[in-house]
């Protein structure tokens, strides 16, 4: 208790009475969680609560102001301002030498446009973001970014912002509505002249649930994030997310039809890989159905699961302002296995595409129990090209739909499926005769299994027609060389 209250008065004062670690924010979460929650209730100034988002957007933090800025230091840290829909300011202390002190509010390190912002003093700030010469040496691009509830977003080499990550989903896609945990306090590791990598560690707390976070980037063309998390739940919760990931797809080559838009493909990601306890890898496709979508991948001692934006190809996004081809791709992989429980995807019906509507995370089989303690850790790599894993099968690069049917006689009650894979071992086999598909369907029926080679791709093609017999309809399919599965899993949830 002494040590915890040493380290309370060094949050407040910047004391060095004694080495900091992260133990000392799992204290601090253990003790939050003892007792009862209590919001930040702190109003902002009106200025500030009346700026739309494009004003708050028009804030800059000034470069030169940054308390790294020309030290010859690897790392620099920037600031973001409170605003719009930034309400609630988080604390950022700097740890140097195991020592602790705090990162103050300064206004005057803020622009509006091109004019100072208003005279404000004592608000703290909304998030930070680290740079890095990650593309080039003269450079300090942007890294990565912590700003809102617990979100934060990655980068590595040629990327540009896309999907965000959190360090905690409660009761997310219940009817009974979501709850935010928060960061609210960060401690950022004053890093060296040659360090390649940082460290931080971060405070969460909600009304349910504490818990402290360790993360340890290493950028690069993937930029990697080695993460710690200790949960202490202080009242009982129904569903908790561990690894949520956040995206954006609004439409692409299986939902096309949807939308009157200029763009073949509007998203972030375009569908979520599975490597489940069974060694199988499974590819589910996005979609954006006028109805919601969860899909639950049971799985005991899951190896890793993550939203892949696959398709890199410009010409089929046509939108250079937002680069859709170079948002990256987020792999999650257990350090420490996550248990027995289920891959969760949440598909939410969306029309614009400012607005993220999926969900991946990992949900244990047991709800957490308040009183006890809970450890996770796991790995974010944040790529592009180079793929954090080999799984040496055939991936799934495109699924499209449209009426089934042979050539000029369509059928409207069934839907055609098209799935193209390429790679792995399918670049090996030359003799399509050799290949045969397996397709497996619930509560419907399958007919018309074509597989053909794709003289554009070089990979193979599965072709069939589908009809539901209810309202929901799973299907599963992949090729197979004798009794080898050579590609991925399709699989797909069909709604009427």
């Amino acid at each position: 208790m002494k040590k915890i209250m040493i380290m309370m008065f060094i949050m407040l004062c910047g004391s060095n009475a004694y080495a900091f670690s992260y133990a000392d924010v799992v204290a601090e979460a253990e003790r939050l969680a003892s007792s009862a929650y209590v919001e930040d209730t702190t109003p902002l100034p009106q200025e500030l609560l009346d700026m739309d988002y494009d004003d708050y957007r028009s804030i800059r933090y000034q470069r030169e102001k940054g308390p790294w800025y020309n030290q010859k230091l690897p790392f620099e840290v920037q600031f973001f301002h409170l605003g719009s829909l930034f309400k609630h300011p988080v604390k950022v202390y700097e740890i140097t030498s195991g020592k602790v002190s705090p990162l103050n509010y300064d206004s005057l390190a803020f622009r509006l446009g091109d004019k100072a912002l208003f005279p404000f003093s004592n608000l703290g700030y909304a998030g930070f973001r680290l740079h890095y010469p990650l593309n080039r040496k003269d450079y300090f691009d942007e890294l990565v970014a912590f700003l809102g509830a617990s979100y934060f977003r990655g980068l590595g080499s040629g990327q540009r912002y896309g999907l965000s990550a959190r360090g905690l989903a409660v009761d997310t896609g219940l009817i009974s509505g979501e709850e935010f945990p928060e960061f609210t306090t960060f401690w950022l590791q004053k890093p060296q002249k040659k360090d390649k990598k940082i460290e931080l560690y971060a405070l969460l707390n909600s009304p349910r649930i504490t818990g402290a976070y360790s993360f340890i980037i290493t950028p690069g063309q993937t930029t990697t994030m080695d993460i710690k998390a200790v949960l202490f739940p202080r009242a009982p919760i129904e569903k908790v997310g561990i690894a949520p990931l956040t995206s954006m797809y609004l439409f692409g080559e299986n939902t096309k039809n949807r939308f009157f838009d200029h763009r073949l493909e509007v998203h972030d990601s375009d569908g979520l890989l599975v490597h489940n306890g069974n060694s199988e890898w499974l590819w589910r496709p996005l979609d954006n159905n006028p109805k919601m979508r969860i899909s639950s991948f049971v799985d005991q001692d899951v190896k890793g699961f993550g939203l892949l934006q696959r398709d890199q190809d410009a010409s089929h996004y046509l939108d250079f302002e937002a680069y859709y081809e170079l948002r990256p791709s987020v792999w999650v992989e257990p350090i420490k296995s996550f248990g027995p429980g289920v891959v969760q995807l949440i598909e939410l019906p969306s029309d614009k595409e400012i607005h993220d509507n999926i969900v991946a995370m990992f949900v244990p089989h047991k709800p957490l129990e308040p009183g006890k303690r809970y450890e996770y850790e796991y790995r974010l790599s944040w790529f592009k090209d180079k793929i954090p894993y080999d799984s040496k099968l055939g991936e799934v690069v495109a699924t499209y739909t449209g009426l089934g049917g042979v050539s000029g006689v369509n059928e409207p009650e069934w839907t055609k499926f098209v799935i193209d894979f390429e790679g792995g071992k399918l670049a090996e086999i030359k003799d399509l005769a050799s290949l045969t598909a397996d397709v497996n369907v619930q509560h419907g029926r399958i007919k018309d299994i074509v597989v053909s080679q794709n003289p554009l791709t070089g990979g193979y093609r599965l072709t069939f027609d589908f009809q539901a017999k209810e309202n929901i309809a799973e299907i599963r399919a992949d090729l197979k060389q004798g009794n080898d599965i050579v590609t991925e899993i399709w699989s797909y949830q069909w709604l009427k």
